[in-house]
């Protein structure tokens, strides 16, 4: 449509997005990657100490408030700049019409460093800061940067870009630490202040509310080229934010760290009222990980449902202002079947935390670590059950069935797309990584119809036959079948 304003969510790359406003991230010229590459620290740490006050920051008898500036002056000297240099790698091919005139002109390599800025939250005073991962995404150097001039060489610890959250580490000891409060207890209406160093012009501190809670499922955090989700659970506010403010901190009008500033929604690039933090509860569970770990493991439960609505509410024996997840699919053997769920069973609260649907539950297992035991409150037929589970680790490639081959279902879509014949039946590969050992037998569109001589058309059941060894796989693809061995190591 004409005039139509350009969507784009700006990690250094730009994408196009169907919705009309421009989703920024917030560093200068960054690309969003799986983990930061200044140094090759191997994190093998404590977590450090954190400061905290987890009372609500309402009190319930404020009064008339004329300067925040004793609340912010401490965290002014706790916010730092993350400078980030990058080396950029293109080839250039020469001119085709040069060419005709003067032979075989070489193509060209050429290498070019890219400058980056953003912001970061010192959390202990021996040096660990929190960031944004798109802040040190693919720098090959990172320097540190306070609002006293002082300057530090910086490596990166880990990053996870599911929750766009990184740790770097400088050396240096009596560093100011941010006093982190509890996300939870956020209410729409308090008073959030945005502080980092937008544009490079230098530390600054803008003052806002908090605008909305539990903002989700808007493809900030989404790679469309790997085919993962993200964990979105943002803080809205109207604090104004801008680009090189990524990875600065949000805090309440205790001064207490509130959330990770992460993004914006804008048709060009500026602030216009709708920004997006990273809850520092969630950032604080990402962080213990990296540190003490140098990655993150979540936990899986293994279970799909749908919200509960009064119409199915009334169906299921509940009152129809219930809410909940009712569970449509157990996957087997997974912790949620292990613990008795069954298809029709409502979950309503995960240790005491409601759920409301499928977005929710995901992220509240999300922020658990394997092995953690939980209590399901559930609903059978209307009756309320107490059921235990203990968390198995989730598999960010949950439909691969060998290194870098990711299979799915042979619908009958699938079918009509490929023109497979109706009486083939097996696990179609979706989804192969050309660097796959396998990527030359098992191309996409091709059909595992047996593994080791038994028949497969689910991806459990693939699972289950295929072992460590060589492997016996009849093949369908382009017409014609065939065996093959491969070897799993």
């Amino acid at each position: 449509m004409a005039g139509a304003p350009q969507v784009t969510h700006y990690h250094m790359k730009s994408r196009s997005l169907t919705r009309l406003a421009t989703l920024a991230a917030l560093a200068l010229g960054l690309a969003a990657a799986s983990h930061g590459a200044a140094g090759d620290a191997t994190p093998m740490a404590k977590m450090p100490e954190l400061k905290r006050d987890l009372t609500p920051v309402n009190d319930g008898k404020s009064a008339v408030i004329l300067s925040y500036a004793d609340v912010l002056e401490p965290v002014e000297k706790e916010v730092v700049s993350i400078d980030s240099t990058r080396t950029v790698h293109e080839h250039i091919q020469a001119n085709p019409l040069l060419r005709q005139f003067f032979g075989d002109i070489p193509d060209q390599d050429r290498e070019s460093k890219e400058m980056g800025l953003g912001s970061g939250v010192i959390v202990s005073s021996d040096g660990y800061i929190l960031t944004n991962n798109h802040v040190v995404a693919d720098a090959d150097e990172l320097t540190v940067e306070f609002s006293d001039g002082r300057k530090f060489p910086a490596k990166v610890v880990g990053a996870d870009p599911k929750t766009d959250i990184a740790v770097v580490k400088i050396e240096a000891t009596g560093l100011p630490a941010v006093t982190f409060a509890d996300s939870d207890k956020l209410r729409v209406g308090d008073v959030v202040f945005a502080v980092g160093n937008p544009l490079g012009v230098g530390e600054t501190v803008t003052m806002g509310i908090v605008s909305a809670k539990g903002r989700n499922n808007l493809g900030i955090l989404d790679d469309d080229e790997k085919g993962s989700k993200g964990y979105e659970d943002f803080i809205q506010t109207d604090a104004a934010i801008n680009m090189g403010n990524s990875g600065g901190a949000l805090v309440d009008a205790k001064g207490r760290f509130v959330g990770i500033n992460s993004a914006i929604v804008s048709p060009s690039r500026g602030n216009i009222g709708i920004g997006f933090a990273v809850p520092v509860n969630m950032a604080a569970n990402v962080m213990k990980s990296l540190i003490e770990t140098g990655t993150v493991t979540r936990g899986f439960l293994g279970v799909l449902g749908d919200t509960v609505t009064p119409e199915i509410a009334e169906q299921v024996h509940l009152p129809k202002d219930a809410n909940g997840l009712i569970v449509t699919d157990a996957e087997a053997d997974s912790p949620a079947d292990k613990a008795g769920l069954k298809r029709g069973d409502v979950i309503i609260a995960v240790n005491g935390k409601p759920i409301h649907d499928q977005d929710e539950l995901r992220l509240t297992i999300s922020q658990m670590a394997p092995g953690t035991k939980i209590t399901l409150s559930t609903a059978r037929d209307g009756k309320p059950m107490e059921l235990s589970a203990t968390l198995a680790q989730i598999s960010e490639k949950p439909n691969e069935l060998l290194p870098g081959v990711e299979v799915g279902k042979l619908t009958d879509d699938v079918r009509r797309h490929l023109g497979i014949d109706s009486r083939i039946v097996g696990l179609v590969v979706a989804k192969v990584d050309e660097k796959s050992a396998y990527a030359e037998d098992l191309p996409q569109g091709a059909v595992i119809v047996e593994i080791n001589r038994s028949p497969v058309d689910d991806l459990a059941g693939a699972k289950a036959l295929i072992h460590t060894g060589h492997n016996l796989l009849l093949v369908y693809y382009q017409g014609f079948q065939r065996y093959l061995v491969v070897t799993k190591t």
